[in-house]
C-alpha cells in the first residue's frame, strides 16, 4: 500500500513526481531479511531419583542469586546420593541435604533470601528450604505439591524463595509425595519409610524454550 504524502506546492517543482518514483517497491530479492530474534532459553536441570526423574526449569531472571547458588551445588555434585528426607502429602517434598546414611552433608554457602521476587509458592514450583534465619538457605530445596500461600512473604515476615518450576515429571513428584512416612534416622516424623534417593542432579544440555 502506497504511503500518503503531504503535497504543498511541490507539483510544479517535480519533487512530488520524484517522491512517487522513490515510493516504488524495491526488488524483494534484494531486500535483506530481518535479523532473527534469539529465543531466551531458561536453564534446566534433571533430578534423577529412585522413583523416576523430573525436570526443573530455573528462573534466572526473577531469582538470579538463588539460581546461581543452586547451580553451583549442582555442578559440585552436592546432590549425588542424597535423599528426600521430608515428605508431607498435599504440602511439599524436601531434600538434597542428607545422604543415604542420614548424615547432613556440609553445605557452607548460604544465599540471600529472594522471596520478594514475585514468584509464588504454587503447585509445581521449586524453592529454597531454609532455617528460621531468613538468609539461611544452603543446598536443600523443596517442591510444592499444593498451592502454599503460607510460604510466600508478606509485610511482616520473609517468605521462602521460589526459583524454578517443574516442567516435566510432575507425576514423579506426586509419587514421591504419596510415599508412606514416619520416623527414620534423626527424624521423628515425615521421613519416607523407604528411602527416596536423589541419585544425581544434572544440567539439561539442550533445554527446550
Amino acid at each position: 500500500m502506497k504511503q500518503l504524502f503531504l503535497v504543498v506546492g511541490l507539483l510544479a517543482s517535480g519533487v512530488f513526481q520524484a517522491s512517487q518514483a522513490a515510493d516504488k517497491p524495491s526488488d524483494p530479492s534484494k531486500t535483506p531479511a530481518p535479523a532473527p530474534v534469539a529465543a531466551v532459553v531458561s536453564p534446566q536441570v534433571q533430578v534423577v531419583t529412585s522413583l523416576g526423574n523430573f525436570t526443573i526449569e530455573l528462573n534466572a531472571e526473577r531469582a538470579p542469586l538463588s539460581v546461581a547458588h543452586f547451580l553451583k551445588y549442582v555442578d559440585q555434585g552436592q546432590y549425588t546420593n542424597t535423599i528426600f528426607h521430608r515428605v508431607i502429602a498435599s504440602f511439599v517434598i524436601q531434600g538434597g541435604g542428607y545422604d543415604t546414611n542420614y548424615k547432613l552433608k556440609p553445605a557452607p554457602t548460604k544465599v540471600v533470601n529472594e522471596s520478594g521476587n514475585g514468584l509464588t509458592n504454587v503447585r509445581g514450583t521449586v524453592g529454597m528450604a531454609r532455617t528460621s534465619d531468613p538468609h539461611g538457605s544452603d543446598c536443600q530445596f523443596y517442591v510444592n505439591l499444593f498451592d502454599n500461600a503460607s510460604l510466600d512473604p508478606n509485610q511482616t515476615r520473609w517468605g521462602y524463595a521460589v526459583f524454578g518450576k517443574i516442567v516435566q515429571g510432575m507425576d514423579v513428584v506426586d509419587k514421591i509425595g504419596n510415599v508412606s512416612t514416619g520416623a527414620r534416622g534423626p527424624f521423628k516424623e515425615d521421613a519416607p519409610l523407604q528411602q527416596v534417593v536423589i541419585e544425581r542432579v544434572e544440567r539439561v544440555a539442550n533445554p527446550s524454550s
